[in-house]
């Protein structure tokens, strides 16, 4: 086993060669088998320094203390807690710190600088606190005076609003009581001040435990539910917002280590967190809140329930909130709103309510737990369904209909509980409309699994039928066609297994664009029309028709931005079945052949599906506005906007850009901006999707125009992502085109790159059999060695890197050539101490850059005689095996060409003769070189 001290020396030396993620590991390693106490205190300060150049600054504070713990005399550990503290604005510690060091070494520059810093930020700090004071005072003035022009205190809560977004503003609102005043303005019932106060509380709560935990307890939860369950639904949405930011506060300060006297002021925030969740909860039945309030409420539990990570063990909340409030939910899901008695809803509400239902689903980690959840499902259901009452029943029905949009085996065996689907067939004939409509959509979304789906092809499609052609209501007629759709189009994109007879699609999906196009039916039976087509677009033929259709797709696409969030799911899973962009797994030819030979069923493409028709298809649904439609379904904040739609979104931009000549359309219309939240929050496929389209943006567009301002650097992290094992060698290959296109920008950009570990993996696909693969990992490399940081690691001893570079160089491909020799020259006229190594890399380097220099390529040779030029200048003795070579005549011819083209090349050859006979190596005569000196 290595010792400690040989860790710490080895980290050491990583350091100096600026590899700070491989000292940082060695430290570590040393901490864990250290057990000396000093040698501990050393290796914590030198993790210290670590830290601190990778921007950790709280680790790098928590490691300074340690090695102080130690000792106290240690002016280097606390010189960098000094710095680490500067960095997380506790200016009042770290200048404390920068005194201490400067009384130990006095005459220490670095440390004088530091103290004069903190002293300058600590004037600044107060002079703006002492502004901010007296600008609150006055706005709590004007606020509390009711004498007040009504303008002036509107203008005075909004600038409150602005002061609240800056650190010493909150600072000021909070210690002068503002939080009371805040209450008073939520009593207001003007909606006006309401909002501001809202969002004055998300200023003061935004990153900032302590205060939220204060303000949680000092406003109460019962008065902020009260205000989101408002039927306004801007103060819905605000009150809504606040109370994310709060549990956003409290979660993130819980997760992180809490030092020094914080510590004693900060009880653990899981009450107030269980508290706040019981509140959303009884929200959910409550007559009194708003459908707007509800959905807020729903969103809330969505977005703060179940785990982010599986990889998180712990699942308690999820059962807490299944045992505490999962009935209530349900009794949300089986609210008929045509039946009265139940609480507001909105058309998103059953949907929102399916998303939660399978979000607390997934959550669950054992057979023991999901068999509790569905014996309380079935419960409720029974309950409902065996009283005698047909509102009752309707309940039990709609409440089938909604688990099946969300945990759909739930929802199946609901639906097989004994009664269920013979109630839902007879309703399907009821004279009472809302009664009719409640079944024929649990009927719909039965049909959805294909067992189901046989059993209703064979019982139900008579009845949907009957129900389409002669009903004289639209709602009814419009789902029953749904139900026809869905029935048709079972064989998904199989041409061969067809469902219904020839042309009965087309004449489904022709009925299904005429009710979309007929703005006299509202919304919601417009958005089924929608549902069919989904189903329907598997067929290519529909999909081509649809494409065709202007205007069912701008009517498509004016839904997809309209307040029903319902409809997203199905505007996604139509574009990307018009756009082809579902994945296909091709069929070994081999298995084919057999299985038409053992006469198994071979899947069929459509011919309507080949990539001609694809790609015109995608032209037209450019031309129709589809990039703006995504664009709006993309900010939509609702939980109906899930992850697998999101996916479906991803899908479809990176099918749009897949053509070159698209991409300016697409960026100019916010489709980039748009991929942007795909890359975090969404399905693994789908983030990788996204990731891919962000890909092909960067490598054909300019990334400053196509990402203006800081997004830029947030493109960094999914393309670094793309350089994975699990993605396909064109991901990989995109991603290095796209990276080399950002490195080449900006020392900011390669900085974040190098940050996002990036440059091993690089490394790594430098290495890879693949020629484009390879050379784009070359180029992409040769960009980022414009980082002293990546300079430096081939400065580091027993590294191979600068070998790998000169063998590159004379490969046959010309592309890795050039990006191979271009590194050379750009690192050996940086770093003159590299040129000296160049011969100990392999014997053949004269032969290899002699080749670069007799190139047809004029790129390569202009690479090579700026190599040349390059050792000649960095040492002599290499500059006399250059000219023992071939080199000089080479470098002779170079240097008396005539041609403008050439200028470049011209003048490095006629510097390296130059240093040749400043060396004494070549003597010159009248006219050009006479010949070697012996």
């Amino acid at each position: 086993m290595t010792d400690s001290s040989t860790l710490r020396e080895e980290g050491n030396n990583h350091f100096k060669a600026g590899d700070v993620q491989q000292a940082l590991s060695c430290y570590t390693k040393a901490l864990k088998i250290s057990d000396c106490q000093s040698e501990s205190a050393v290796l914590y300060r030198n993790r210290a320094a670590c830290y601190l150049k990778l921007e950790d600054h709280t680790k790098a504070e928590a490691d300074a203390t340690k090695a102080l713990d130690v000792d106290q005399g240690d002016v280097k550990a606390r010189f960098r807690r000094a710095q680490a503290l500067q960095k997380l604005g506790r200016l009042d510690q770290a200048f404390t710190d920068a005194q201490k060091c400067a009384q130990l070494e006095p005459k220490n520059k670095a440390f004088q600088d530091l103290l004069r810093q903190l002293g300058a930020q600590i004037q600044q700090k107060v002079a703006q606190l002492s502004s901010t004071d007296s600008r609150v005072q006055q706005m709590f003035k004007l606020l509390l005076d009711s004498s007040a022009a009504a303008s002036d205190r509107q203008k005075a809560a909004q600038n409150l609003v602005v002061l609240s977004r800056e650190d010493a503003g909150a600072e000021q609102i909070f210690r002068n009581d503002g939080v009371k005043l805040l209450q008073n303005l939520l009593d207001s019932q003007q909606e006006d001040l309401i909002l501001s106060a809202l969002r004055t509380l998300v200023g003061l709560c935004t990153g900032h435990q302590s205060r939220t935990m204060a303000i949680v307890n000092e406003v109460g939860m019962d008065r902020l539910c009260g205000v989101m369950a408002s039927a306004a639904s801007t103060v819905s949405l605000s009150a809504c917002h606040l109370i994310q930011v709060m549990f956003e506060a409290l979660t993130e300060g819980m997760k992180k280590e809490i030092r020094g006297k914080d510590e004693a002021i900060l009880p653990e925030p899981s009450r107030e967190l269980r508290s706040m969740l019981r509140h959303l909860i009884d929200m959910l039945p409550a007559s009194s809140v708003s459908g707007a309030g509800r959905d807020s409420a729903i969103n809330l539990l969505v977005k703060q329930v179940p785990r982010k990570s599986l990889k998180n063990p712990d699942n308690s909340l999820t059962l807490w909130v299944i045992d505490q409030g999962l009935k209530k939910i349900l009794e949300v899901a089986g609210t008929v709103p045509e039946v009265k008695g139940g609480p507001p809803l909105t058309d998103n509400t059953p949907m929102s309510c399916s998303v939660l239902l399978n979000k607390l689903y997934d959550d669950l980690k054992s057979d023991k737990e999901r068999e509790n959840f569905n014996k309380l499902c079935e419960e409720y259901v029974q309950y409902h369904f065996g009283r005698s009452d047909m509102e009752s029943k309707l309940r039990a029905i709609q409440t089938v209909s909604v688990l099946l949009q969300g945990p759909s085996d739930v929802g199946n065996r609901t639906l097989e509980l004994s009664g269920i689907m013979d109630a839902v067939i007879s309703l399907c004939a009821s004279e009472n409309i809302s009664h009719q409509q409640v079944a024929v959509e649990a009927l719909i979304h039965a049909a959805g699994k294909a067992k189901r789906a046989s059993f209703i092809t064979a019982n139900g499609v008579a009845l949907l039928k009957e129900l389409y052609k002669k009903s004289e209501n639209d709602r009814i007629r419009v789902r029953a066609l749904v139900g026809l759709c869905k029935l048709g189009s079972a064989g998904g994109t199989d041409f061969s297994m067809k469902q219904f007879a020839e042309g009965s699609t087309l004449k489904l999906a022709k009925q299904c664009r005429k009710w979309l196009c007929n703005e006299a039916l509202p919304p919601a039976s417009r958005r089924w029309a929608i549902e069919g087509l989904a189903y329907l677009t598997l067929d290519a033929d529909v999909k081509e028709d649809l494409v065709e259709d202007k205007k069912a797709l701008q009517a498509m696409f004016e839904l997809a931005k309209s307040e029903d969030k319902t409809v997203l799911y199905a505007v996604g899973s139509t574009l990307v079945n018009c756009t082809n962009s579902y994945d296909v797994e091709k069929p070994d030819p081999q298995m084919v052949e057999l299985a038409k030979y053992a006469k198994q069923h071979v899947p069929e493409e459509h011919p309507k599906d080949a990539q001609s028709f694809v790609g015109k298809r995608v032209v037209k649904l450019l031309e129709a506005g589809v990039v703006s439609a995504l664009v709006c379904m993309v900010k939509q904040e609702s939980p109906v906007l899930t992850e697998a739609c999101r996916e479906c979104i991803a899908r479809v931009i990176l099918a749009l850009v897949e053509r070159q000549e698209d991409r300016g359309l697409v960026v100019a219309q916010g489709g980039g901006k748009a991929l942007l939240p795909l890359v975090s929050e969404s399905t693994d496929q789908g983030k990788i999707k996204a990731a891919q389209a962000l890909a092909k943006i960067t490598i054909t567009s300019n990334p400053e125009i196509a990402f203006p301002g800081e997004r830029v650097y947030e493109v960094v992290r999914p393309l670094v992502s793309l350089l994975a094992l699990d993605c396909t060698m064109l991901q990989n290959f995109e991603a290095l085109m796209a990276l080399t296109n950002l490195a080449g920008i900006s020392e900011r950009l390669r900085q974040k790159i190098i940050k996002e570990k990036a440059v091993p993996k690089i490394e790594g696909y430098m290495f890879e059999e693949h020629d484009m693969v390879r050379a784009a990992a070359t180029e992409c490399m040769c960009n980022l060695a414009l980082s002293s940081e990546v300079q430096k690691c081939y400065l580091a001893p027993d590294s191979d890197r600068l070998k790998l570079l000169v063998l590159y160089s004379g490969e046959d491909d010309e592309r890795l050539r050039k990006a191979a020799s271009g590194t050379l020259a750009m690192l050996t006229g940086e770093m003159p101490e590299l040129c000296t190594r160049i011969p100990d890399t392999t014997s053949h380097w004269l032969e290899i850059f002699q080749a670069l220099l007799l190139s047809e390529s004029q790129d390569l040779r202009h690479r090579g005689v700026v190599i040349v030029m390059n050792l000649m200048q960095a040492d002599k003795s290499l500059a006399e095996k250059l000219m023992e070579s071939e080199a000089l005549e080479i470098l002779s011819v170079l240097a008396k060409g005539d041609d403008p083209k050439q200028a470049s090349i011209q003048k490095a050859a006629q510097r390296c003769l130059d240093l040749a006979l400043e060396y004494g190596l070549i003597q010159s005569n009248e006219g050009g070189v006479n010949g070697k000196t012996m």
